[in-house]
């Protein structure tokens, strides 16, 4: 199975109560399982439905001992548009910040290597999915931004992740101007372990994948608990906190306004 999820032992995330979000692809054989966010119409939004079948995913990938190594991929021409805003009108936010720091926390814990690859665009919430990733290449043309700030918001519950993989300036850079940068700055600033062109996406994943399973599954075991120890202890020490503040600002009444108004923008008939 190459890394555009080619199927082995194919399933879905989906439940009888509702719609597949998240692909599940396995290659038992080669030691590689694909999940796919794969709810185009907004954009991978990071919904409680879709968070929950990804946690299940994530979980049933770490279960299985033929599973080696772990893809995170997207259908559509985003790779996570962050937090799925609409629920900001309903008061439901505080279970899709629990469920985004869930994620990362198990993308993190794993005991197998995580490989994101991304491209189009990623933000706010998504960036937390890169991070948290031990591998993530990305296509040049990809283009980030942590958009929190311009919604009376903070980057809270990815800061977890996303602290940890960035110097200071570049963080205070990213987090308080809200901006977009792309592929190449993703690379440099250490939020991406590479970045190519998107026609080359494919067959720079593949390569890593062939270089990780050449590991033993308890040497890539323990180098990746290794690496993960202080993000790990981060979460202990701070994951509550950070859902608590982004659970306090998402309720603020400039926070809402602020959604409220994208919202009307991002609907409004064109």
């Amino acid at each position: 199975m190459s890394a555009s999820g080619t199927p082995g032992v194919a399933g879905t995330g989906g439940t009888g109560a509702g719609p597949a979000l998240v692909g599940y692809d396995a290659d038992r054989e080669r030691g590689v399982a694909v999940l796919t966010l794969d709810s185009v119409a907004n954009r991978n939004a990071l919904s409680r439905p879709l968070l929950d079948q990804l946690t299940a995913l994530l979980r049933r990938a770490a279960a299985d001992d033929a599973v080696r190594v772990v893809v995170l991929r997207a259908n559509g021409p985003s790779f996570c548009s962050g937090a799925d805003l609409a629920a900001v009108r309903s008061g439901a936010m505080t279970p899709i910040v629990e469920g985004v720091v869930e994620v990362q926390r198990l993308v993190v814990t794993m005991p197998k290597p995580v490989v994101a690859r991304v491209h189009g665009t990623v933000r706010a919430g998504g960036l937390g999915l890169v991070a948290a990733a031990d591998v993530a290449v990305g296509s040049l043309e990809s283009s980030y931004a942590l958009t929190e700030v311009r919604l009376g918001l903070a980057a809270a519950a990815v800061s977890l992740t996303v602290l940890p993989r960035l110097g200071d300036r570049a963080a205070a850079d990213y987090l308080l101007t809200g901006r977009v940068f792309g592929g190449a700055e993703a690379e440099r600033a250490g939020l991406l372990t590479r970045a190519v062109p998107e026609a080359e996406l494919d067959v720079a994943v593949d390569a890593y994948l062939e270089d990780l399973l050449l590991g033993s599954p308890q040497g890539l075991r323990e180098a990746k608990a290794l690496l993960t120890a202080p993000m790990r202890a981060r979460m202990d020490e701070f994951g509550q906190e950070m859902v608590d503040l982004s659970a306090r600002l998402f309720t603020s009444p400039e926070a809402r306004r602020a959604t409220e108004a994208l919202l009307s923008r991002t609907r409004r008939p064109r």
